[in-house]
């Protein structure tokens, strides 16, 4: 198998940003996490099928576009695991 190539690895990166949130502290901070989650994941198909059907568009462009559309939706909307009560 060959190493990742700098492109993909960008790619990567960003999809590990959108969908690798914190856990929910407490069964009560399931909602908002769900919610950042589902509004984070929305972008980021948006994004994979521009990059999919659109092969010749600045891939990083799109993946500028999509950090910003994340910043939109902060993890900080609910109680993490091992955060302070």
């Amino acid at each position: 198998m060959s190493a990742l190539s700098d492109e993909a690895g960008v790619l990567l990166a960003a999809v590990l940003e959108a969908i690798d949130l914190p856990h929910p502290a407490t069964v009560g901070d399931t909602e908002g996490h769900d919610k950042v989650l589902n509004d984070r994941v929305m972008h980021l198909v948006v994004a994979l099928k521009s990059i999919r059907d659109n092969p010749r568009q600045d891939v990083e462009w799109t993946l500028d576009y999509l950090r910003e559309r994340l910043a939109e939706h902060p993890t900080d909307g609910y109680r993490a695991w091992g955060e302070p009560s």
